[in-house]
């Protein structure tokens, strides 16, 4: 599988939905380090390789024996890099698998259902009722101990419905929730089921008990993630040179701060070194005499990394942001578990589609377009090798997205996303002539279009007039 959307959150690739979910657990993106290494970083290896590489070059105007000398210390001495980043160019490639959903993340959404009249406020925030959007996600919970050992309740109706989640529970853990419809258990059909049949039937199946629900997605807005760019200044401590270094550093949503040597490197190239921020002991350092000096010590690893800031706000910034990545919220928002539920269906399988069809995505690293079959739904374009392909290759999250029909380059017509801020990438697409474009931009905007940021949702809703009911 092509690697065709940076910062991806999933890994979908074909053989291996397994690692996907070992990776929903547990994300191992470490601070890089090598068994047969030292502690130095990436950064540090490339270094040590750029001089013995200069050395190299050097000796080529001696005499040739000094050179084959330097030639064998090179092929011992680089044995270190080479395995270093082998295993990092493996985590890159399973990292950027997935979805692209940063502006997801950036901010708190609210999807206010497949009727987006502006009479109808979303259901979170009104009394009044409002049409249900059902969608389906698969739910899996381990089994626990106790007469109890699923920790949820289910209900004497048809369809089957989860009345009660105990807390701490496993199945709060997998993300079940209250109002939940039971569809399917340990992959058999349940909608027709009688209760005590379905319930006999959870009892009497494996540990790891797996459901398709039915889940309302515009119950609640998700919980932000926010993303942090900007350079730092990074103290480096090789045994050669020391001091600060400035560099382009990104906390993804995921909790992982990445950094490059130039801002441009990001999504171009592979970041010099990826540290895992959850359970990290992060704080204001005073002990090298620098002003808006801060320092983080991960929780796996031995080393601590000193940061500068150009000023006391911006450490305030990075501090904040980084302190959400220590203390990570586990549980998916329920339409994120639904997306994850639909790339493992075929295509045609995603039920009421808003539109379908071929699509070409502009790759600007190689400057190619590449064909996909899309499948676009509640404001996720899903990305298909072939109409038969199964599982989704990828997709984007397009809340907030701005689409537009564009020229670029030699193309007349192209769909242009543009997302609401700088810090998220661009995104340009085009169908197979200008009507199928047309028809795509007004899929797209009619699907991005069902989702509001939570501020304008409450403002929104906040200037209407006050609900009656007439007795």
């Amino acid at each position: 599988t092509r690697n065709l959307f940076p910062d991806y959150q999933q890994s979908i690739s074909g053989y291996n939905l397994d690692l996907k979910s070992e990776m929903n657990k547990n994300r191992k993106l470490p601070v890089l380090k090598d068994t047969r290494a030292s502690d130095s970083s990436q950064e540090e290896a490339i270094d040590q390789w750029a001089r013995r590489r200069k050395q190299f070059k050097d000796s080529k105007k001696c005499s040739s024996t000094g050179g084959s000398s330097i030639n064998s210390t090179i092929t011992e001495g680089s044995s270190k890099y080479i395995s270093l980043t082998v295993v990092f160019f493996f985590l890159y490639v399973i990292e950027t698998l997935g979805f692209y959903t940063e502006n997801f993340h950036s901010a708190a959404w609210v999807f206010r259902g497949d009727d987006v009249s502006p009479d109808n406020s979303p259901r979170c925030l009104s009394k009044r009722p409002r049409p249900v959007a059902i969608r389906e996600r698969t739910v899996k919970i381990a089994k626990g101990t106790g007469n109890y050992p699923w920790g949820f309740r289910i209900q004497f109706s048809k369809p089957i419905l989860v009345t009660e989640v105990d807390t701490n529970s496993a199945a709060e853990e997998a993300g079940l929730q209250v109002g939940d419809i039971l569809i399917a258990v340990n992959g058999t059909d349940v909608t027709s089921m009688p209760h005590s049949e379905a319930a006999n039937m959870a009892r009497k199946g494996p540990d790891i008990l797996t459901m398709v629900v039915g889940s309302d997605i515009s119950r609640y807005p998700n919980t932000p993630r926010p993303t942090c760019r900007g350079y730092l200044h990074k103290r480096t401590q090789s045994a050669i040179l020391k001091g600060w270094r400035k560099r382009w550093f990104v906390l993804k949503h995921n909790g992982y701060l990445h950094y490059y040597k130039h801002k441009k490197d990001e999504g171009k190239c592979r970041p010099l070194e990826v540290t895992k921020l959850e359970g990290a002991e992060i704080g204001v350092d005073t002990s090298l005499g620098k002003p808006f000096v801060f320092k983080c010590i991960p929780q796996s690893g031995n080393r601590i990394f000193y940061f500068c800031a150009t000023s006391n706000q911006e450490m305030k910034r990075w501090l904040e942001a980084m302190e959400k990545a220590v203390h990570p919220v586990h549980q998916n928002h329920v339409w994120v578990d639904v997306t994850l539920h639909n790339t493992t269906l075929p295509p045609l399988a995603i039920k009421n589609p808003e539109c379908l069809g071929l699509l070409h995505q502009l790759d600007r690293s190689k400057d190619a377009w590449i064909q996909h079959y899309c499948i676009l739904k509640d404001g996720c374009l899903y990305f298909y090798a072939t109409l038969r392909s199964t599982p989704a290759q990828g997709g984007l999250y397009l809340q907030g997205y701005i689409v537009s029909e564009q020229s670029l380059g030699s193309k007349r017509s192209v769909i242009e996303l543009k997302p609401p801020s700088e810090e998220f990438k661009t995104f340009y697409l085009c169908a197979e002539n200008v009507n199928e474009n047309k028809r795509w931009i007004t899929a797209l905007k009619a699907s991005i279009n069902k989702w509001l940021p939570l501020h304008q949702a409450i403002q929104d809703f906040m200037n209407r007039p006050l609900e009656e009911t007439r007795m």
